[in-house]
């Protein structure tokens, strides 16, 4: 138009400029609109949530509520998805019915796998089984997996399926038909009230119960087993000779880390190695998991895609990237074999799997719908999931890259320049890359490390750079060709340049959790703080737009929350170790007795575990009391009742006395003392106590645990 012409106003110059209320409503409807096609990852949220709700109950609720709930909630969910209603209505139906699923698919999972409990048992037994598979050390011995076939004093319907066996000397092998005279228990109950539930877990993987063996192991001759378990045993057979393979190869040191990483044992590994691993942030390394399962996954994908594009007959006949897919596929689930397929392995397979599929599909692989497609999955099959680390820690890391992955600018193409500045930028672009990476999964897996391990790597930035390229392109690369090939005896330099790449990340971790301030000791914050940090994190993922960073504070709650009052005293369960918190100290009084628990106790407390001293204290071979009065705690861990005297002692000498056994009468010396025995022990666990101005406060291990299938409290002489 010329400059004398009519102008047209798009925006009529007398339009009322909107408010601020407007302008707000308006952007919130931008960010809502912005969430169309992501209101459906919030379905395994809502499913996990019904699980998680399940789990924290204290009673075990009937199964038929739950399902009528479920069933219903879902078809009023489709019904009005059906009729054609708004999301505003249908969006809560579907979270309802997934909830309501979550919580019924998880009381349909506990039916199915209960099965008979070991009791804790007086006197030792006999116990005859067959070795299913060699497990990981204890502090008390090797370990081994039984499938108990005779128990002296049970009957065929009280004997578990499984047994966790503590042996003397050399472990038996996968196949073995044993005879151990043992203690048998129930699995291990929590350390200290709140704290992981060992027994849930055990339960869960078919464990019922703990041996401890008196003796050598014997030779026995047993009914042959079913074809299930013979299958199982020779598989678990194979492993432990391939992890036999890679240790002589090796050497004990560096080949039992590799073989821990192949196979899943971890018995040649050395502990201070392990601690070395763990206070500089690559014990997940050890665990084979998912960056194991992407690693030997992606390898064996991109390789054979590499090959097929090689082969220009079978490239221009096939589509190279399904075929490397099926590869891929092949490749996970023999690793799963391989490993032993643990729970976390399962999970990560799943996930690969999904990947995989995509591709098949011919689907985006990485994408935030496949990992919610995987978590479904996962927690369909494993609804007790969600409420173990290994879950909560995999799927927020997961979910955090592809948020990253989501959110990150696309490379410009460069342009024509010499090779060496090219390589310049390009590893400046990827060590940004895995700089930022390694940091968002971090921050991402942080508030579930504080919360369930009391322990923050503060080098663990460090370590994980400095060996991530080793680990992902030398070390599981050459374990998996190394492991693929020993068989046929052709595994020697490929598991020598492994080894190499082992040896490597063990100087890192040593180095790194050598240097001063390596480790952190955080105290838990309270239950019901870690699933707000939970949904904190997956909104700050799954939210598209900048209304995602709201969910930034919910996400730090762990860290932010406010702690509960230190516990003045804790003693164990049965009664045979205790502990009180003094200066930030927890002061154990037998050292080295029941060590895990107290450590456990201690960490979630934030306390560092120290001996008591020497010098006022009086110990015997069966009690400890202190003899200044000044400590409030006093001992008694013999099995028999203490005398009128000893009670007398024990009752002048703290305000708080610990008796194993049971106590018929109490002395008129107890009469203002707080006496716990056995009887208290074998109803409540363990004990945490606070000195409150007219007495004690107590809270017990199964006050927190209830009344579960899972939750049998045994005694500790049988700690597997």
């Amino acid at each position: 138009m010329g400059a004398g012409s009519d102008r047209v106003a798009l925006i009529p110059p007398d339009a009322a400029t909107p408010s601020v209320s407007e302008r707000v409503a308006g952007w919130l409807r931008d960010q809502a609109a912005a969430q169309t096609l992501r209101w459906r990852l919030w379905a395994p949220v809502a499913f996990g949530g019904g699980a998680a709700i399940y789990f924290a109950l204290k009673t075990e609720p009937p199964l038929w509520p739950l399902v009528l709930f479920a069933a219903l909630t879902s078809m009023i969910w489709l019904v009005a998805r059906r009729l054609g209603a708004r999301r505003a209505l249908t969006l809560p139906l579907m979270l309802l019915a997934c909830l309501a699923l979550g919580f019924a698919v998880s009381k349909v999972r506990t039916d199915r796998v209960t099965a008979p409990i070991a009791p804790a048992m007086a006197e030792p037994t006999i116990v005859e089984g067959w070795v299913l598979d060699v497990d990981s050390p204890g502090d008390r011995g090797h370990r081994v997996v039984l499938a108990p076939v005779r128990i002296g004093g049970l009957a065929p319907e009280e004997t578990p399926i499984r047994l966790r066996a503590t042996v003397r000397g050399e472990p038996p092998r996968p196949g073995e038909a044993i005879r151990l005279f043992a203690i048998l228990n129930p699995p291990p109950p929590p350390a200290s009230p709140g704290a992981y539930d060992f027994g849930r877990n055990a339960f869960f993987l078919g464990m019922g119960g703990t041996a401890f063996g008196l003796g050598e192991t014997r030779a026995v001759v047993l009914p042959e087993p079913p074809e299930g378990l013979k299958r199982t045993m020779a598989i678990n057979a194979a492993r432990f000779a391939l992890a036999e393979r890679i240790v002589a190869r090796l050497g004990e040191r560096t080949g039992g880390i590799a073989a821990a990483m192949v196979t899943g044992h971890e018995t040649w590994i050395a502990r201070e190695d392990l601690d070395a691993m763990r206070d500089s942030g690559l014990a997940h390394i050890l665990s084979i998991s998912g960056l194991h399962m992407a690693i030997v996954g992606g390898f064996v994908f991109f390789g054979v895609r590499l090959g097929v594009a090689a082969w220009p007959w079978l490239a221009l006949r096939s589509n190279g990237k399904k075929i490397a897919a099926v590869a891929g596929l092949i490749a996970v689930w023999s690793y799963l074999v391989v490993s032993g397929a643990p729970p976390p392995a399962q999970r990560a397979a799943i996930t690969a799997s999904v990947a995989f599929v995509a591709i098949l599909l011919d689907r985006p692989a990485i994408t935030m719908h496949a990992l919610a497609v995987a978590a479904m999955i996962v927690l369909l099959i494993q609804p007790e999931a969600i409420v173990t680390p290994g879950f909560q820690m995999s799927f927020a890391a997961t979910a955090a890259l592809v948020a990253l992955a989501e959110s990150w600018p696309p490379r410009p193409r460069d342009m024509e320049v010499p090779w060496p500045i090219a390589a310049v930028q390009n590893t400046r672009y990827w060590l940004v890359v895995a700089v930022v990476a390694s940091l968002v999964a971090g921050l991402a897996t942080g508030p579930f490390a504080i919360q369930h391990f009391n322990r923050a790597a503060v080098y663990g930035l460090v370590a994980n750079l400095a060996t991530s390229p080793i680990a992902d392109f030398v070390m599981m690369p050459m374990l998996a060709l190394g492991a693929a090939l020993e068989p046929l005896g052709l595994g020697a330099p490929f598991l020598w340049v492994a080894g190499k790449g082992v040896d490597a990340m063990l100087a890192v971790g040593h180095w790194t959790a050598g240097l001063p301030g390596a480790v952190v000791t955080v105290a838990s914050a309270p239950d019901f703080v870690l699933p707000i940090a939970f949904l904190g994190v997956l909104f700050v993922c799954l939210w598209r737009g900048r209304l995602r960073w709201l969910g930034l504070p919910f996400a730090c709650a762990v860290v932010l929350w406010p702690r509960a009052e230190t516990p003045t005293l804790w003693v164990g369960d049965a009664g045979t170790n205790a502990a009180w918190s003094e200066d930030g100290r927890a002061i154990v009084v037998r050292p080295g007795v029941r060590q895990f628990a107290a450590d456990l106790w201690s960490r979630r407390r934030g306390l560092e575990l120290t001996p008591r001293p020497a010098e006022g204290w009086a110990c015997q071979r069966t009690a400890c009391a202190p003899t200044d009065g000044a400590e409030p705690v006093a001992l008694w861990w013999g099995k028999r009742e203490p005398s009128a005297v000893q009670l007398d002692g024990l009752c002048r000498a703290a305000e708080v006395v610990s008796v194993r056994a049971v106590v018929n009468a109490l002395p008129p010396s107890c009469e203002n003392r707080l006496v716990l025995d056995g009887v208290d022990f074998a109803r409540g666990g363990a004990v945490e106590l606070w000195r409150s101005g007219d007495g004690w406060r107590t809270l017990w291990t199964a006050d927190v645990r209830g009344d579960r299938p899972w939750s049998r409290i045994g005694n500790p002489d049988g700690e597997g």
